[in-house]
């Protein structure tokens, strides 16, 4: 049998590579599983009965997807468009207000949902109802966003273009008292299109992407092992016709 000898250097290659592969692999096979956790709680709480504002705030483990009453009006001056968010196809925005709810007190940050932006020339066009509402709405918790609206941000500037946002520093810059999460208004009259994904990626997404990863660890063990063998033999072979030539004569 062939003696195996893959070098030094293809050994420390695979000996970096192969934990990282391996590891990457069962790291997409673990967002998977949140992500299918996730579907799953939001399909229970999708047929719960919203609860009003003031309960919403004594619930402090996993608000997630929780479906709330509000009862009050949008302060249509201090508004943040998100930026980047496409449908169809179609370049537009998310449009986040903050609204007063008269029951409990508190300030909530609305999301009503996405516009069309065809134009950057022309500022994004949208209404504000300026009447007393009664909305439905849900939690939604941005999953390790990089948000961009900072507490010591200069005042002013409305309505605010940005990539994401958090609620709390909002509040402070405005010295209210607010929900810390986003709230993603369900269809109705102060609606606009509120049909976001769940999530970016699917659990399906993520399975995919961990077989990807597994398949590049088993082409590099097959490739170490076929060239551990293939060197070896490669340096055999020239040798063995040396040794036939000088018999035969």
């Amino acid at each position: 049998m062939s003696a195996f000898r893959p070098g030094l250097v293809p050994t420390l290659v695979v000996l970096a590579l192969l934990p990282v592969l391996v590891g990457l692999g069962f790291w997409q096979l673990g967002r998977a599983e949140q992500k299918r956790s996730l579907l799953n709680v939001y399909a229970e709480r999708e047929v719960e009965a919203p609860v009003p504002a003031g309960q919403l705030l004594e619930v402090q483990a996993d608000p997630a997807y929780r479906r709330v009453h509000l009862h009050g009006h949008f302060d249509g001056q201090h508004s943040i468009l998100l930026d980047s968010r496409m449908r169809d196809g179609k370049a537009g925005v998310e449009l986040l207000q903050p609204f007063l709810d008269e029951s409990s007190g508190h300030w909530w940050l609305v999301n009503r949902g996405w516009l069309p932006w065809p134009d950057r020339r022309v500022p994004a066009s949208f209404d504000t109802p300026a009447h007393t509402l009664d909305l439905t709405a849900w939690v939604y918790i941005a999953p390790g966003a990089s948000f961009l609206l900072r507490a010591d941000a200069p005042d002013g500037d409305f309505p605010r273009l940005l990539n994401s946002a958090e609620p709390a520093h909002l509040w402070q810059q405005l010295a209210r008292a607010g929900y810390p999460h986003e709230l993603r208004l369900e269809p109705g009259p102060a609606s606009y299109r509120v049909d976001w994904p769940l999530v970016p990626l699917g659990p399906e997404k993520h399975l995919g992407y961990a077989v990807q990863w597994f398949a590049l660890a088993t082409a590099l063990i097959a490739l170490y092992l076929y060239f551990g063998w293939h060197r070896h033999n490669k340096k055999e072979k020239p040798h063995g016709r040396r040794h036939g030539s000088t018999r035969h004569v």
